[in-house]
């Protein structure tokens, strides 16, 4: 049993040599590298001649393992119950969930543990569409904080301590606040005033800091969420961690809620996790972990990266750097360095159709693209090839491109956020009411049964509960029509019809 004291609580352990450990990866490699005669599920039974061994390799199958086996997840002080000290450890949290049904369980779990709390959660309006999930799970109210949001990007950032306290001063029945950081973009919130804010109100401060579960492990990348004060953490690890896709982990810090969150998460964890969560993905949780522990050199190459890939735009002057902007905004204390959002229309094309050729001509994929812009990320400890992106980026086309026209595309308006209709109802009482069917135009002016998000990045337009708005319909039909475009929650993939609350 590991017998190391315990680092103060949100600071990332800096050599620790039992970060070099992989224990449950490693218990879950010498399982399968015994003769099994597997009567058991999963089916496939790791057949040598199955699809599944012909499709991917005999490695695969062979690592795929359900839970509950001795010497893996079963028994007293498992491989998976050292794996999870360790992550705690790594991220400086009092405990650490893994998540197999990605970050989005996460924003779940926080939203079903707050009502114990309190009535109503403070949340960011710009939160992701899993957190509102949690709000129609739990049936809590929320009372929403507008994002700062840049007009002509036609993106959302974050909020400032001020207008969280604000909006604690008239919830005096607040459970929690929830908020984003960092944004798709890379914004970085300052988390510390944030925390500052929630628990001079006495309630916790919940992060979805989906995108930033590398923050923390070296010196050129911001301080992590729970290093400044936040009370529970949403890590989607596999986004720039370097886990597999669907894999997440929940922390809780060692702070005044935590004797009070901990068996209520505990308890909301076994009701959303699978009761068949993937060795697999669990296996890479425990090794992105011991990447990120140990990984600064690896990391450094990808900070160095990016860093050359926004400074050749910079000096080509074609594109834009979307966070060369950030200072105008008050929310924003810093940038992610390994997410590259650029501005594609000062160089005459919209995000979407340079998302599209980029793919299609140059097989470069992006993350995500907007009206105005692409997003790309760099992964915590990978080395992308930054002179292939530079290139395949400076050829594509310009159709539009006017020297004159500064960021803006000739003849074409900017696509803008809209803004949120009033609430109606709360996001339980909408998604479960009775509802009806009609058609969008119709729409507009009843309450909205669903969410609806342009995803990427899945920020909810339209919550379960407000009006729809003529804006809203106006934008997510313009974002479905686009390359690529695509609306989390609509009944058509041209958000032609929409269900609403009956009257």
């Amino acid at each position: 049993m590991n017998t190391r004291t315990t680092p103060p609580p949100g600071r990332p352990v800096p050599a620790d040599p039992d970060q070099l450990r992989a224990p449950y990866a490693d218990a879950l490699l010498a399982h399968a590298g015994r003769d099994w005669l597997r009567l058991n599920v999963p089916g496939h039974a790791a057949a040598p001649g199955s699809d599944l061994s012909a499709a991917f390799g005999p490695r695969v199958p062979a690592l795929d393992f359900p839970p509950l086996l001795d010497g893996l997840d079963l028994g007293a002080h498992t491989p998976l119950d050292e794996a999870l000290e360790l992550a705690a450890r790594a991220w400086g949290a009092r405990r650490t969930w893994f998540l197999t049904n990605g970050a989005s369980q996460g924003n779940q779990i926080a939203s079903m543990v707050t009502p114990a709390l309190g009535g109503t959660l403070v949340v960011q309006r710009s939160v992701h569409s899993s957190v509102v999930d949690g709000l129609v799970l739990s049936g809590l109210n929320a009372v929403f904080v507008q994002p700062s949001v840049d007009p002509d990007q036609g993106i959302a950032h974050g909020v400032t301590a001020g207008e969280v306290r604000t909006a604690l001063e008239r919830t005096p029945d607040a459970a929690a606040v929830h908020v984003v950081s960092p944004s798709y973009f890379g914004a970085v919130a300052d988390v510390r005033a944030l925390a500052d804010a929630a628990h001079r109100a006495g309630v916790p401060l919940i992060v979805d800091e989906a995108w930033g579960s590398h923050f923390g492990f070296h010196p050129a990348l911001p301080d992590g969420a729970l290093a400044l004060g936040a009370d529970l953490v949403t890590s989607s690890t596999h986004k720039l961690g370097g886990s597999l896709t669907q894999s997440a982990m929940l922390h809780l810090a060692e702070g005044p809620f935590a004797d009070r969150l901990e068996p209520l998460v505990d308890r909301a964890f076994r009701l959303v996790q699978s009761t068949s969560a993937s060795a697999l993905l669990t296996a890479s949780l425990d090794l992105a972990r011991r990447a990120l522990a140990t990984g600064t050199d690896r990391i450094t190459g990808s900070v160095e990266a990016a860093d050359k890939i926004r400074g050749v735009v910079r000096g080509l002057g074609r594109f834009g750097v979307v966070s060369d902007g950030f200072h105008r905004f008050p929310d924003i204390t810093a940038a992610d360095p390994l997410r590259i959002a650029l501005d594609t229309r000062a160089g005459g094309i919209t995000g979407h159709e340079a998302r599209r050729l980029l793919f299609r001509d140059h097989q470069v994929m992006v993350e995500v693209a907007t009206d105005a812009a692409i997003v790309a990320v760099v992964g915590a400890g990978s080395a992308p090839d930054a002179d292939r992106f530079l290139e395949a980026l400076h050829c594509l086309p310009a159709p539009l491109h006017d020297r004159g026209s500064g960021s803006r595309l000739p003849g074409r308006e900017p696509l803008r956020l809209p803004l949120p209709g009033p609430a109606r109802l709360t996001a339980r009482e909408a998604f479960l009411g009775a509802a009806r069917v009609v058609p969008a135009e119709e729409a507009v002016g009843m309450v909205s049964a669903d969410t609806l998000a342009a995803y990427p990045p899945g920020i909810p337009n339209v919550l379960p509960g407000e009006v729809v708005t003529s804006e809203a319909v106006a934008f997510l039909r313009r974002t479905a029509a686009a390359p690529g475009g695509h609306v989390r929650g609509a009944l058509d993939p041209d958000v032609s019809r929409l269900r609403v609350v009956a009257p």
